[in-house]
C-alpha cells in the first residue's frame, strides 16, 4: 500500500509540474506575440521601420523570441493553407509598391499570400481597390518542417476589363518560424521578414 500511495503521489506531482510548465509556456507565447504585434502596430506595414533602425532591431529581437518558441513545431502542414494578409515586412519591393501606388492614381489595398499546401500553390497578391490587382503565381514544395521552396511561374497585372501578363521570374524558399490560428512569422532566402495574419476572407483569381 505504501508503494502504491508513493506512486500515486509521484504521478500527481509530475502531472502538476507538467500543467505548470504548460501554463507557463502558453503565457510566454502569448506575451511574446503581444509584444511583437505591439511593436509593429504603428509601422504602416513596415514603411516607417525603413527609416528607424532602432525599431527594426526591436522588432527582429521580438521575432527571434517568438521563433524560439516555435522552433520545434511543424509549420508546413495544412495550417499553412490560408489567405494571409500583410501586417509588416522588410521586403523592399512590396514596400516600394505600397508607398508609390499613388503615383499611378491609386492606392495599395490588402497585400496577401494565398497558400494551398495540398495543391502546392502560392499567390503573392497586391490589391488596388476597387478593381486592380497584381499577383504572382508560384509552385511550392515542402522541404522540411518549417521550410517551403517556391518557384514563380507567372505574373499578372489586372484591372477592370483588362489583364497584362508578365513573364515568370525567380525562385527561393521561406521558413514559417511561428504559426498559430491568427498570425504567421516568416523569414525568407534574402533574410527578409514577413508578419501576416489570417485574412477574414479567401482570395482567389
Amino acid at each position: 500500500m505504501a508503494v502504491s500511495c508513493l506512486s500515486l503521489h509521484s504521478f500527481q506531482s509530475r502531472r502538476s509540474n507538467f500543467s505548470t510548465v504548460t501554463r507557463s509556456s502558453l503565457t510566454d507565447q502569448s506575451a511574446a506575440k503581444r509584444h511583437l504585434l505591439g511593436l509593429i502596430s504603428d509601422q504602416n506595414r513596415g514603411l516607417k521601420t525603413q527609416s528607424n533602425p532602432q525599431k527594426l532591431s526591436q522588432i527582429t529581437e521580438a521575432i527571434d523570441s517568438l521563433a524560439a518558441i516555435g522552433r520545434d513545431t511543424v509549420t508546413t502542414d495544412e495550417s499553412l493553407s490560408s489567405t494571409w494578409r500583410l501586417l509588416w515586412t522588410t521586403e523592399k519591393e512590396q514596400l516600394f509598391i505600397i508607398k508609390n501606388a499613388s503615383l499611378f492614381g491609386t492606392s495599395a489595398g490588402d497585400v496577401l499570400q494565398v497558400i494551398d499546401v495540398e495543391r502546392k500553390t502560392l499567390n503573392n497578391v497586391i490589391t488596388f481597390p476597387p478593381d486592380g490587382v497584381f499577383f504572382v503565381r508560384s509552385d511550392i514544395q515542402v522541404a522540411s518542417a518549417q521550410r517551403v521552396n517556391f518557384q514563380f511561374t507567372s505574373a499578372v497585372l489586372r484591372g477592370k476589363g483588362w489583364e497584362f501578363p508578365l513573364p515568370p521570374f525567380g525562385q527561393g524558399w521561406f521558413e514559417s518560424l511561428y504559426i498559430d490560428d491568427e498570425i504567421r512569422v516568416v523569414k525568407d532566402i534574402r533574410q527578409d521578414y514577413l508578419i501576416v495574419e489570417r485574412a477574414p476572407y479567401s482570395w482567389s483569381e
